[in-house]
């Protein structure tokens, strides 16, 4: 999926479990890479869009995260599109999506309390070690070596989308450009792949993205984000650490 994968699992169990649980883990999230991958001629995603694949024959996790772009794209006013660059790229929707189920997956082999990090996005079960919520740092979109907030939470979710690592990378499929006048967008909530999806489209509306943000707070998602121009918006119930 083109970054790195941290798994941090906080149970107190013996260390041979904890180190299966990992490897399980990580079996997992290379069979999503395998499955998904963009840059891989013989991905079923790439088979796919090639037409060498045809959808009946699909894998379950492949229709289903078709589907669930389909949904996404409905319900973003067709902002959060995985067609937005030209051929079919479920990038948007799949690292948060593998990461929320690697830890379902995680909770039913009884991990109770783990964190996974992939790139921007990051899921928490349960407490933190030494039964203290899990503290999450917000990259600061200008310094690298600073913090724009951190935040403080057991079970939930943060995905966090931006331009300052890999530049205008995320499309404004309505207007037909690169996105703009968002610097970083950062979504909180209870499910990973429902919270990457809203930062991603967040970010592709630019500064209107901020009332849509908002509006999305009566269904448990919780946001900050940084305009091109520096300024700083938080929603009410945003976990930020005391």
């Amino acid at each position: 999926m083109g970054t790195v994968v941290s798994i941090e699992l906080a149970d107190d169990l013996p260390p041979a479990r904890l180190t299966e649980l990992v490897g399980s883990t990580c079996a997992w999230l290379h069979e999503v890479d395998a499955r998904f991958s963009t840059y891989r001629d013989d991905s079923e995603v790439c088979r796919f869009r090639s037409g060498a694949l045809r959808l009946e024959d699909c894998s379950a996790d492949l229709r289903h995260v078709l589907d669930r772009c389909a949904d996404l794209w409905r319900d973003t006013d067709g902002y959060f599109d995985a067609y937005a660059g030209g051929p079919l790229d479920p990038s948007g929707y799949v690292k948060g999506w593998s990461v929320e189920v690697a830890s379902q997956r995680l909770a039913a082999a009884g991990s109770a309390r783990h964190y996974i990090g992939a790139g921007g996005d990051i899921r928490m079960r349960g407490a933190g070690p030494g039964g203290r919520p899990w503290r999450v740092g917000v990259r600061h979109p200008w310094e690298a070596g600073k913090l724009a907030w951190v935040l403080s939470l057991t079970d939930g979710a943060v995905a966090t989308s931006g331009t300052y690592e890999r530049g205008a990378h995320v499309w404004n499929p309505v207007a037909g450009r690169p996105a703009s006048g968002l610097r970083s967008v950062t979504v909180v909530g209870p499910d990973l792949a429902v919270a990457d999806a809203y930062a991603t489209a967040a970010l592709a509306m630019g500064e209107p993205g901020l009332s849509w943000l908002a509006a999305r707070v009566a269904d448990g998602y919780e946001s900050a984000a940084v305009t091109d121009d520096g300024r700083a918006f938080t929603s009410a119930n945003l976990p930020i650490a005391s």
